[in-house]
């Protein structure tokens, strides 16, 4: 049996959209009529989550719960008045709404006119029907719970906020205390009786917790030293004392009153604390000392690569260590006082070197101190060593003073290390700058006819600190400003000397080896030892590299064929042999390998010269001797300009052979060499040499000029820039030559290409027609790749850094094919 009508069919299915339509209606009211009411409850119950009823006075407590208690009655009749309960047309009536053409309306609906015709009928049931199907779609219409026009400043919001932050951040079960509200006031604060509180808060950096006296149940307990007790007290403040002995005082720090509410003091040592009275306790304070930290070396100072001081130390402390440093002093009753320091030093602050600390707990540390200080004018002299560590609170524990020699670099060219000798003395005293400025001018005195300096950037540079030492050196001394500027110039000169000129493998050999020997004749230590080979180890390679990689073909061949005569094998098992020799302390034996070695590495020098053409080779070498013999006439300018200054009778320009003919003769032979045709005429490089003659014709001519002027000083200044620009010269000759060889390398390989015949075989030799070759395919592409192997292979064999497994593989191959 079906039910006739439609409308109570599609209420029963739309039973549960109806009723959770309604529930949302009541949901809406309710907020929209009552949202003040829980605005002020959410607000109350946070403000005594936090315990904001504490501290305030009780009529103040007894005032905001009043107008609270206010506010929620008005908040209730207002929103009793506008509240009415949701009937079921009016959820219908909601849910109908919100479906399109109103279909439970439509289903209540009958026809007007028109019932008893049958074709009216059926359209009727028809549209009925669609509205049934429209109206079983529907689903529950959500509650509108906006309240922005009703609460334009969000207090709802901010009442919430702070009722949560007081359920996380506060004490939630406060809020039970409003019962006891109720007893507090002016006239019955006896009757409630008297109450306190107390705190012992341990300093930060201990990293302990804060401890609640009311809770401590224990009378006993150990704090650190300086923690802060905080006592409070409520309600008659005259039936309650505190007293303590922890402090160091008579008594408690109080308030200004004798009424004070609020005890507050420092735990200085042991004893006790009590508060008297209604509800009294007492404790028995423990003060637990913070030692000062503890500091030492945990290994001798040592030497590091390059002079690096390395000072191994330890350090404990009961809560952290949070800063550690080592202080270095002279020890003057060490120093050999000979030479410049016979006289009395000047006085020098202490070196002071922060120690490096770990992050996370300090508590416990162990570290290496790794510091450069070669360029300390007490490096490599003895000196008194202490560390100290200071902790949180401020006390400092100091290691014993060790005696060491203060690390530093080792010069072993001889030059260089007396340069590093009179920077010493300078830095000693400023009374040693005559003495220092008699020792340069010695050292500089014969440089070009001694061959003391093998560095002229390094010699012209010492001339120059000469001159600025002997122009501040006045009637007061040399002022320290001036002596650091000097001594920092030294340093730069002694590492030019030392070091060389890098940028050339075959000179940075050359250097290797030399550190070497005097490393052998000097009786250095292990570690030097070791620094010094693995320095002529890479510069070996880098020298057979770049033999392999500058030669092509011919340089692989040089480098591990018979010109070297030696593999990179047998390079490696002598220097290895080397190194056990000195180690062993047989030096003469280690000398004589090394006298080996190097006439080897001569020996493939020579051979790598040999081929050069006779046409640019002159002119290299022709523009060798011009720098040369611009040398020599610099250094006999020096000479007479440290003989006889301006003025005293000696005139620099007079005479048939004076220095200014030398320098117009030198000139002119320059200016020849200019006017012919020079390597690489027409390329960069052969106009950057020509343009560096040019310069270095316009600096001599200058320096003449000078030399004539009777102005030594100005001609030594441009004679310098002669030589510099003669040196940009030979670099760009040097580049111009070596692009003309590889030019004509790529010509004879292309000429050898073009030598077959419509077959692709070669024509034959020495006019023969026919050949042992194979026949080829017409582009010789077979012999080509051939020959692009075997460059590959070559190329790879001359890089000594790879695998010795994979260099024997090449050279191998190269045996073979």
């Amino acid at each position: 049996m079906t039910d006739d009508n439609p409308i109570r069919a599609t209420i029963r299915r739309l039973r549960w959209p109806l009723r959770l339509t309604g529930w949302g209606l009541l949901a809406e009211r309710i907020t929209h009529a009552f949202w003040p009411v829980w605005t002020i409850l959410f607000a109350v119950i946070a403000a005594m989550g936090f315990g904001l009823h504490d501290p305030a006075p009780i009529e103040l407590v007894w005032a905001v719960g009043g107008l609270a208690a206010l506010g929620v009655g008005v908040g209730l009749w207002r929103g009793g008045r506008r509240f009415r309960w949701p009937r079921d047309e009016e959820a219908l009536d909601r849910l109908d709404v919100s479906l399109p053409g109103r279909p439970l309306t439509a289903l209540a609906d009958s026809p007007a006119i028109g019932a008893a015709d049958p074709a009216a009928g059926a359209v009727w049931r028809a549209h009925q029907a669609r509205m049934a199907a429209r109206a079983a779609s529907a689903r529950a219409v959500p509650p509108d719970l906006r309240l922005a026009h009703r609460d334009p400043l969000a207090l709802r919001y901010v009442a919430l906020t702070a009722l949560v932050l007081a359920f996380l951040f506060g004490a939630p079960a406060r809020v039970t205390e409003v019962t006891e509200l109720t007893t507090r006031s002016a006239d019955t604060a006896s009757a409630s009786g008297p109450s306190w509180e107390g705190w012992v808060q341990p300093p930060a950096y201990t990293g302990k917790p804060t401890i609640y006296l009311n809770d401590l149940e224990r009378p006993r307990l150990d704090v650190p030293e300086g923690s802060r007790v905080s006592i409070r007290l409520y309600g008659r403040t005259d039936t309650l004392s505190v007293d303590e002995s922890v402090s160091g005082t008579d008594d408690a720090e109080r308030g200004s009153d004798d009424d004070a509410t609020e005890f507050a003091f420092d735990v200085e040592r042991s004893g006790g604390v009590s508060v008297q009275g209604p509800g009294a306790r007492s404790w028995e304070i423990t003060a637990i000392p913070d030692d000062p930290p503890s500091i030492s070396t945990a290994g001798p100072i040592e030497r590091e690569s390059g002079g690096r001081m390395r000072l191994p130390w330890r350090a404990l402390d009961d809560y952290g260590v949070t800063a550690a440093e080592a202080e270095v002093t002279l020890d003057l009753d060490a120093v050999e006082r000979r030479h410049g320091l016979s006289a009395e030093p000047q006085d020098r602050d202490a070196l002071r070197v922060n120690l490096p600390l770990p992050s996370g707990d300090r508590t416990e540390i162990e570290e290496v101190l790794i510091e450069d200080l070669s360029q300390h004018p007490w490096a490599g002299m003895p000196v008194r060593v202490q560390l100290s560590a200071e902790d949180a609170p401020g006390q400092v524990g100091e290691s014993r003073e060790r005696e060491a020699t203060l690390p530093g670099r080792r010069f072993f060219d001889p030059v260089a290390d007396a340069v590093i000798e009179m920077r010493r003395d300078l830095l000693w005293t400023t009374e040693n700058a005559p003495r220092v400025a008699r020792m340069m001018r010695a050292v500089t005195n014969r440089a070009g006819e001694d061959e003391v300096f093998d560095n002229e950037r390094a010699y012209l540079m010492m001339r120059t600190a000469l001159r600025e030492l002997e122009g501040a050196t006045g009637d007061d001394g040399l002022a320290r400003d001036d002596r650091d500027d000097i001594a920092d110039d030294l340093w730069d000169i002694a590492i030019l000397l030392e070091e060389g000129d890098l940028a050339d493998a075959r000179e940075r050999l050359s250097r290797a080896q030399e550190r070497l020997e005097e490393a052998m004749r000097s009786g250095a230590e292990d570690d030097e030892i070791s620094e010094l080979m693995d320095e002529l180890r890479e510069a070996m390679n880098d020298y057979m590299r770049q033999l392999a990689e500058q030669g092509g073909e011919d340089g692989a061949e040089r480098a591990e064929g018979e010109g070297a005569e030696i593999s990179g094998d047998q390079l490696a098992e002598m220097l290895d042999e080397i190194e056990e020799l000195m180690r062993e302390g047989r030096m003469a034996e280690a000398e004589e390998l090394m006298r080996m070695l190097a006439e080897m590495m001569e020996n493939m020098q020579v051979a790598e010269g040999d081929g050069q053409g006779d046409g640019a080779g002159g002119a290299m070498e022709e523009l060798g001797e011009a720098l040369r013999d611009q040398q020599q006439l610099s250094d006999d300018t020096f000479r007479e300009n440290q003989d006889g200054a301006p003025g005293d009778g000696a005139e620099p320009g007079g005479g048939e052979d004076s220095l200014a003919d030398r320098q117009r003769t030198l000139r002119d032979e320059l200016g020849r060499q200019r006017n012919r045709e020079l390597p690489g005429e027409g390329t960069p490089e052969g106009d950057a040499t020509r343009e560096s003659l040019e310069r270095a014709e316009r600096e001599m001519d200058g320096a003449e000029e000078a030399l004539r002027d009777g102005d030594p000083g100005r001609a030594l200044d441009r004679q310098a820039e002669a030589l510099d620009a003669l040196r940009d010269g030979m670099r760009s000759m040097d580049e111009a030559m070596r692009d003309a060889d590889r030019d004509a390398e790529e010509g004879q390989a292309l000429g050898e290409e073009g030598q077959r015949d419509p077959l692709g075989r070669d024509t034959g030799r020495l006019g023969r027609l026919e050949t042992d070759d194979p026949m080829l395919d017409r582009d010789g592409g077979g012999d080509m790749r051939s020959r692009e192997l075997r460059d590959e292979i070559r190329r790879r064999s001359g890089e000594q850094d790879r695998p010795e497994i994979e260099l024997d593989y090449l050279r191998r191959l190269l045996d073979r094919f």
